[in-house]
Parts: structure tokens; sequence; C-alpha cells
């Protein structure tokens, strides 16, 4: 038995899996097998795979089309090896992950999550950056508390877990709308079991284009932010630590989502939502008073916020500022 299973979703990878793929097949360490969850990709995406005959491939076909969602959730039923990570099919591993993987895991017996420091892509492959930089050690408390305090980047490739924890977690949350922040979910869940063990060493490549959480709609985001607020809100409930990190770092992030997001609803267009800017300010005012009861809600107060709002007022200045972003973007592109 393999100790590492390398677990892929994928639907109509196009070009991007066969990098991502060829970077998996070509790890220094060999003691892994390669789970691809293909969810009736109608390119050419699985006759490539085929094509390959390699024996540390298994593809596991869905017969119907599935949502993002539920093919990720497919992950929890696949057999696993001892240790597993899952992987966007547009990133791309390193050829020493896994190898530092193993000595991570080796170091730190007793971790119950692992990471690596990685590099942000391009759509072309480009390297454009760095993560910003991890300790080595973190307990649960404490990753939580730099995810919301925004000085880590936490994505949904390059952690390793035991299979064993991530199936009695219940694997990835589907309950998150396009899994906005149900990689959040896991993570801080994994982490809390013991605590996150992060090489110094950069071991993948993290693409940033205009991948599904990019492209997702002002409402499903916000009520995917929703739901992260209240899993923290569940935690606070019974964590002393975790209630500390949320009353401490809750009002800079639900300020950050009123910015953000309210921007993200004013750009989707009226028709695709059933929420406005207006009714999401109100709702983080009640995610702040849930997390953080003693500190004051001043969202309005706040230029871009306000703007926000106002534009998202009407149908007349909700025109106006689909035709003032358009110039925009013109001159930008």
């Amino acid at each position: 038995m393999k100790k590492f299973s390398i677990i892929l979703p994928v639907h109509n990878g196009g070009d991007y899996i066969k990098e991502c793929v060829e970077s998996i097949l070509n790890q220094t360490l060999n003691d892994f097998n390669l789970i691809v969850l293909d969810n009736c990709s109608s390119d050419n995406t699985v006759v490539w795979l085929q094509s390959l005959n390699d024996a540390r491939i298994e593809i596991i076909n869905s017969p119907v089309l599935l949502s993002i969602e539920e093919n990720w959730a497919r992950a929890l039923a696949c057999k696993k090896n001892e240790f597993v990570t899952l992987i966007g099919h547009d990133d791309v591993l390193l050829p020493h992950y896994l190898e530092e993987m193993n000595t991570l895991i080796l170091k730190h017996p007793q971790a119950s999550l692992y990471q690596s420091h990685y590099n942000f892509i391009n759509s072309k492959g480009e390297v454009s950056g760095p993560c910003k930089p991890m300790d080595e050690i973190q307990l649960g408390h404490e990753f939580l508390a730099a995810q919301m305090a925004n000085t880590i980047n936490s994505m949904g490739t390059g952690y390793m877990m035991r299979s064993i924890d991530f199936d009695a977690i219940g694997g990835m949350p589907v309950n998150y709308p396009n899994l906005i922040f149900a990689d959040y979910h896991l993570w801080v869940s994994l982490s809390l079991l013991s605590y996150k063990a992060t090489t110094f060493k950069t071991c993948f490549n993290y693409r940033i284009h205009n991948s599904v959480s990019k492209v997702t709609n002002g409402e499903k985001y916000a009520k995917a932010f929703e739901q992260y607020v209240y899993f923290i809100a569940d935690l606070a409930n019974t964590n002393s630590l975790i209630k500390q990190v949320a009353e401490r770092y809750s009002y800079d992030m639900i300020m950050y989502y009123t910015q953000s997001l309210s921007h993200r609803i004013l750009k989707t267009p009226k028709e695709s939502r059933q929420i406005n800017v207006n009714e999401f300010i109100d709702k983080c005012s009640e995610y702040l008073s849930l997390l953080a009861p003693d500190k004051t809600f001043d969202a309005r107060n706040r230029k871009k916020i306000w703007l926000a709002e106002k534009f998202d007022s009407n149908s007349f200045t909700r025109s106006t500022f689909h035709i003032i972003k358009r110039v925009a973007d013109s001159f930008s592109s």
C-alpha cells in the first residue's frame, strides 16, 4: 500500500490538467497514487489520462454531471492511502512536494495538518510572487486568527492530512456554495485536532486566474461567507481560545468582506441575485454582533462601502455604475 493519495476533481481540465498531472507523476517520491474524480468531462481529459497508461492513476467517472460541490464530495467515499491531499486541476506541484511532505510528517508526527510555502502563478504559468510567510507550527486557534487577520494565504491546494481524519470530519464541507470558504472550514477543523505544521520550502504553484472563486456571483459568495461566520460562531461557543480569536479579529475580517462582497454584489446583475448591497451590509452588522458583540459596526462610514450601497439603491445608479465599469475595463485591457 502506498503512503499518499492525491485527489484531483475535474470537469473539462483542458490544457491545465496536463501540466498538473505531469507535475504529480514527476514527483521525486513515488509512494503515491493519483485519484481523478472526473465529472463528465466532454473534452479529451479522460482520453488523455487513459493514454498515459500509468498504473498510479485511478479514474473514477461520474455517470451524471454533478455540481462542483457534489464532485468534490466524492473524495469522502474514495479508498485512500494513509495521507491525502487535494489539488485543483490548474495548480502545479513542484517535484519535491511529496518528498518534503514526508520529511515534514516525520518531523511532526503529532500534527494533524501539513502545508508548505508556495508561489502564485498566472494563467500562463508565470510566477507573480510568493505566498505570505507562515510559521512552522500553528495551533488551531492561531491558524484561524491568521486567516481572519489576513496575515497568511490559505488556498485549497497543498494541504496534507490523514485520510482517517478527513473521513471522520466528513470530508470537504459541501454546504458552501461553489465550495467558497469550504477549504477554510476544513483546514481549521483539522488543525484543531492537534496543530498545523508547515515547511519553509516552496513546494507548489497556485494558479490565479478566472477560477470558480473569482467568477462566483455576489449572492453565492455572500451565502458562503455567512456559512463560514456561523461555523466560527459555533466553534466559539465551545472553545474559549476560538472565542478570544473571534472577539479580537472579527472586526477586521467582517469589514474586509463587507467591502469586497458589497462590490461583488453590485457587479452581479440584479436579475441574477435576490440580495442587495443594503441588505448584505445589515447582515454583516449581525455577523459582527454574533462574533464580537462589544465591537461597533461602522461600515457605512467607509467611503467604498457607502458608494456601493448608493450605486445599488436604484436601477439608474446601478446602470451608471455598470457603464463606468465597462469604460474602465476597456481602458485597462
